[in-house]
């Protein structure tokens, strides 16, 4: 075991502050990282606060993390030293069920093992990217191409590949017609890849505040969901909705704006349930679904793509001394559109 600097929350509701957590020692197929940029959540918060569960104390969040390999164990053959990596939502699972066979490790049936939070293989709790170093098991750390920044390629670890994850399985592509719901880190990284996909995108915000940006980063179209009018003239229109907002939306009157089969996706997670009519799906064949992360294959495939078309995180770098006031900002939607903590600063 050795000691590296980081950020943690002591309890449910205090401040994260800086303090030193405990990393394993590097073994024969674990790879150490410097840590050189973490992505700020919106799941960081709900976690550390207990949103979601209880939680054990002190807890360092962070799963969007982008560095250098400076170690690798005696039998990795992935990675090398000086290599650009990233780590996302995951760091283990048990790779033996159908679903890690599949490569869908997030998927896992003995449940993976989450970057924070969870109980590791050692029985300890892992401790994620707010901190100087991380030490992860070669098959869970992904390549980072050349041409992408480490900075912005922070949140394609999670908000990237959240997104990119159920475009690429519902199909979007060309002749498709796209919504997403929020503009927010999920959703400004939902409209890039939707677009560069080839789907004609539209974008379904509170208000039409952020629209001139909804446009730039991709988007065709843009309406307001405080304006009636919108579900009025937007019915039947659209073959898949990813909603990106974690928090309660009237899922049925946006299960309206379907066309015939088309399907609805949330990967925001509200804390409370989000309750649907059954005949808001009967009638049009259509479908709510949930969508987590990618498996690790697929987070290769999606970093490859967001380099190939030029995609990163639209990103605001604040040092590690910033953290809470981030985090009282992401609550307030004021961002646009990831907080990235330098880890120089922790």
């Amino acid at each position: 075991m050795f000691t590296v600097n980081a950020y943690a929350a002591p309890s449910a509701t205090g401040e994260l502050v800086p303090t030193t957590i405990e990393r394993r020692a590097v073994g024969p197929h674990d790879v150490l990282i410097e840590i050189k940029y973490a992505g700020i959540c919106h799941s960081d918060i709900h976690t550390v606060r207990g949103d979601w569960g209880p939680q054990s104390y002190p807890l360092a969040p962070g799963h969007e993390i982008a560095g250098i390999v400076t170690e690798v164990g005696s039998a990795v053959t992935r990675h090398a030293i000086g290599d650009r990596v990233g780590v996302g939502c995951m760091v283990n699972s048990c790779g033996e069920c159908a679903n890690c066979q599949a490569g869908e490790e997030q998927y896992c049936l003995a449940g993976n093992t989450g970057t924070y939070g969870a109980v590791d293989r050692d029985g300890t709790i892992t401790q994620g990217g707010y901190s100087a170093h991380v030490v992860v098991t070669e098959n869970f750390v992904v390549r980072i191409p050349e041409g992408l920044g480490l900075d912005v390629a922070a949140p394609l670890l999670c908000a990237g590949i959240t997104t990119y994850s159920p475009l690429r399985h519902w199909g979007a592509g060309p002749g498709k017609k796209v919504a997403v719901v929020g503009l927010g880190g999920l959703g400004h990284m939902a409209v890039k890849i939707a677009h560069a996909m080839g789907a004609e995108v539209t974008v379904l915000s509170q208000s039409l505040k952020k629209q001139e940006d909804g446009l730039r980063l991709g988007a065709d179209h843009y309406y307001a969901t405080s304006d009636e009018n919108t579900f009025t003239d937007l019915a039947g229109s659209f073959d898949l909705i990813i909603n990106t907002v974690s928090a309660f939306i009237d899922i049925n009157a946006f299960l309206q704006l379907l066309r015939l089969d088309g399907a609805l996706v949330n990967v925001g997670a509200p804390a409370e349930p989000l309750p649907v009519q059954v005949f808001s799906l009967i009638l049009g064949r259509r479908s709510f679904a949930g969508s987590a992360i990618g498996g690790i294959r697929e987070t290769q495939e999606m970093l490859d793509f967001c380099a190939e078309h030029g995609i990163g995180a639209e990103i605001d770098v604040i040092p590690a001394s910033k953290i809470n006031e981030a985090y009282e900002r992401v609550l307030a939607s004021d961002v646009r559109y990831r907080f990235v903590i330098d880890a120089a600063t922790i």
